[in-house]
């Protein structure tokens, strides 16, 4: 097994961009950092850190040119409201952690956003597995990381939930890969549940 992959960020996708930055910034009462934008796949961001991790409220670019490809994260096809949809974890080995992966988890695709460059797994038709409660794999050149550079805003993940019709079989393809879970799995419709504590009290996104 190769080193343990680890929690790296959530994803709350949008429709547009400052639906989304409005939803979280009004459920956790802390302001969101300016992101960038993906031109390989044709989407924006802004932020949030959460100590060694980050929040990313993320959204089709309206501006870009289209990818050619569909969009990581199902985004060609999100509609309702905000809300958060995908976790991502990072490797130090990312194709060793593919190969322990189910086979639709994606194909390394190499990727940047100014200075920050890294290799994720996309799948070719942007859904990752188990309705997106399986995370989407990543490794970030060395040294580089955006939870560095955010602002401090006194804000910890306290707790990460993903509901799924088939949760044993999910913790089944999680476990080769995670030491321990950083996720507590539930068996339901899917859904994510994001807990924060922040400077006003414990926050939720869902």
């Amino acid at each position: 097994m190769p080193d343990a992959c680890r929690l790296d960020h959530i994803a709350v996708s949008a429709g547009a961009l400052d639906e989304g930055v409005a939803y979280v910034e009004a459920a956790l009462g802390l302001p969101l950092a300016p992101g960038g934008r993906h031109p390989a796949m044709g989407t924006q961001n802004r932020l949030l850190g959460l100590g060694d991790i980050y929040l990313e409220v993320i959204a089709i670019d309206p501006m870009a040119v289209p990818p050619g490809r569909p969009r990581w994260f199902g985004l060609d096809d999100f509609a309702g409201r905000p809300r958060p949809t995908n976790w991502i974890a990072r490797t130090d080995d990312l194709d060793a952690a593919l190969r322990l992966a189910p086979p639709d988890a994606g194909t390394p695709v190499a990727l940047e956003r100014g200075d920050l460059a890294w290799r994720m797994a996309v799948p070719a038709d942007g859904r990752l597995p188990f309705d997106g409660a399986f995370p989407a794999l990543m490794q970030w050149d060395a040294g580089r990381h955006p939870a560095k550079r955010l602002p401090e805003e006194r804000a910890r993940l306290r707790a990460l939930e993903v509901q799924h019709p088939e949760a044993d079989a999910l913790h089944a393809a999680l476990a080769p890969l995670f030491d321990p879970l950083p996720i507590t799995l539930h068996e339901g419709p899917f859904a994510l549940r994001v807990e924060v504590e922040t400077a006003h009290g414990r926050r939720v996104l869902e």
